[in-house]
């Protein structure tokens, strides 16, 4: 890895849009530092403090802690990967899309982000407007925290004006990287904002630990930890880099004087074909119901008295709060939902045996056309499973952390999987750039 970056920065445009990923994540950093007008900066901090545990403490670490300064991107990338979602949803349900994706080519795939781009927009605008009137409404047994200033639809239509330019100014910055930068735009920016909360998480295990102390059990607990950190990236690089090579023998064909073909190839299938984003997905998904149902419950305890039905929605909740047993099974299932459905968006193993086909090509022992397909499909549902429970296991590493270091962190396992991941990705673009760039000046 060290030597592609070196190499990367010998090659002019390679260095220019490392530079220009780089300039894009100061940007947004910026971001993070501008408060949004009406709010009392340092009583929010201390409501995300007090609700370190929850989703919103999760929340803040995916915004970079933009939420607890509540800053113009406190809403982070969040509004446009659920809009993401919905939208690859959507397409193998409304024929229209269906089309568009699979049709009508390069004006398709512009019209369906288009409308993604749209629903980021509407999104965001109802997430702002929640949060307004929640932050609005949060009391606590003293009474009235009064982090707004000025309650009212003039806040409110203020901040939801701001936070949804932010989100839309975020989503622009990830095109833009993705398109003029190296890597993916958007997973660079979730990368960003998790590394800076490094900082304090390390500053967390140094008080937790008694490092200050010098304590013996402490200095034993941290190596214990720094073990299970580098095995964690050690496995994450393994299952990324992980590949299932699939045989492929091509027919001889005579054309001229000439014979073609003959040669043995292989169909690579990556292990772990989703990389990050199904952990993203995810992640993102399980901040809505437990937001909801964080509302509801503030709610009830202000208005009305527990009946049997309110104290059932409150264990809920509370089973719904990150590291509870509830959240961890809901955020297991959707790991693995969305690995399957990243994974068939990726590759049609019907195509792909329609292609060797028309190519000469076939795998060993096995019929062309729909046998192979269901060969294909067969491997393919066996290693992503492989994949997906290793995803899923991976995001209970924040638990694992708990159970043996008391350390009240998540930056392991769904973080730690994105910025490995992220950073691998990164690191294959790069390797392809210099490829193609020697590749065209052989033929020149």
């Amino acid at each position: 890895m060290l030597d592609t970056f070196a190499n990367a920065f010998k090659i002019r445009e390679l260095r220019n849009r490392i530079y220009f990923t780089f300039l894009m994540v100061l940007v947004f950093r910026l971001g993070c530092q501008i408060p949004t007008p009406g709010i009392d900066a340092a009583k929010m901090q201390a409501m995300i403090a007090q609700y370190a545990n929850s989703v919103l403490g999760f929340f803040n670490i995916f915004s970079g802690g933009a939420l607890e300064k509540f800053s113009v991107f406190a809403l982070g990338i969040t509004p446009y990967i659920n809009s993401s979602i919905i939208m690859q949803l959507l397409i193998y349900v409304i024929p229209d899309l269906e089309r568009l994706a699979k049709e009508e080519g390069e004006e398709g795939r512009r019209k369906i982000s288009q409308y993604t781009r749209y629903g980021t927009v509407v999104i965001g605008a109802l997430q702002a407007f929640g949060i307004c009137v929640w932050l609005e409404s949060l009391q606590t047994q003293q009474g009235p925290m009064n982090i707004v200033y000025e309650p009212g639809w003039t806040f409110r239509f203020m901040a939801v004006l701001t936070l949804t330019a932010g989100t839309a100014f975020i989503m622009w910055l990830g095109e833009q990287m993705t398109a003029m930068g190296i890597g993916n735009g958007v997973s660079i920016l979730i990368t960003a904002g998790i590394v800076s909360r490094l900082p304090s998480a390390l500053f967390h295990v140094w008080q937790v630990f008694e490092l200050d102390k010098f304590s013996p059990t402490g200095i034993v607990r941290l190596i214990a930890l720094i073990a299970l950190v580098l095995f964690v990236i050690a496995a994450v690089v393994v299952v990324q880099d992980g590949v299932r090579k699939i045989p492929v023998q091509h027919a001889k064909r005579v054309v001229g004087r000439r014979v073609y073909g003959g040669a043995t190839t292989h169909i690579p299938l990556r292990v772990n074909q989703g990389g990050v984003i199904p952990v993203i997905f995810a992640s993102s998904v399980m901040m809505f119901p437990t937001m909801i149902l964080d509302y509801v419950v503030k709610m009830w305890e202000l208005t009305t008295k527990y009946d049997v039905f309110s104290k059932g929605v409150k264990y809920v909740y509370e089973a719904m709060q990150p590291g509870q047993w509830l959240y961890i099974l809901a955020e297991f299932a959707l790991i693995i939902f969305f690995t399957y459905f990243y994974t068939a968006i990726q590759l049609n193993p019907k195509e792909i045996a329609d292609n060797l086909k028309k190519y000469g090509g076939f795998i060993p022992g096995i019929r062309a056309g729909r046998k192979t397909a269901e060969y294909i499909d067969r491997i393919l549902n066996r290693i992503t499973l492989a994949g997906a429970l290793f995803l899923g296991l991976i995001a209970m590493v924040p638990q694992l952390m708990w159970g043996l270091f008391r350390l009240n962190i998540y930056f392991g396992g769904t973080s730690l999987l994105i910025v490995v991941g992220v950073a691998l990705d990164t690191v294959r673009q790069m390797e392809s750039h210099m490829v193609t760039r020697h590749y065209q000046g052989f033929m020149r």
